[in-house]
């Protein structure tokens, strides 16, 4: 266990819960988190709402939370290279446009789930 973090039991999930709502605080001001929101809130109302099997609602809804999710560790892993350094680095690069193409396949996959669902 980390030096930092001794907490144990019922203490230290509340301790989580905290932090996860401070989080969430914090991402949803970022530009890119909010916009991702705003794209798949009705994204998933609209997979909820259509006459789609069980199952395809969901991969369409799951498919939103993954994008959702990859985005938040992109934003962070931009947030901590920007920490360690505002000077151009090959790796940094590296670093911030993996992260971009993570999101990039998450969002190729909610087109693809959502075309599969729609036409297929």
């Amino acid at each position: 266990m980390s030096e930092f973090n001794k907490t144990k039991g019922l203490k230290r999930i509340i301790n989580t819960l905290s932090y996860s709502k401070d989080g969430f605080k914090v991402a949803v001001k970022e530009p890119a988190i909010f916009q991702l929101i705003i794209l798949h809130l009705p994204l998933m109302g609209l997979a909820l709402w259509l006459d789609f099997a069980l199952a395809v609602k969901m991969m369409l809804v799951a498919g939103s939370f993954l994008s959702l999710i990859v985005e938040f560790f992109n934003t962070a892993l931009e947030a901590a290279v920007d920490h360690t350094s505002m000077k151009h680095h090959p790796l940094a690069k590296i670093a911030k446009d993996v992260g971009s193409s993570a999101q990039s396949l998450a969002l190729i996959l909610v087109a693809v789930l959502w075309g599969m669902a729609v036409f297929g």
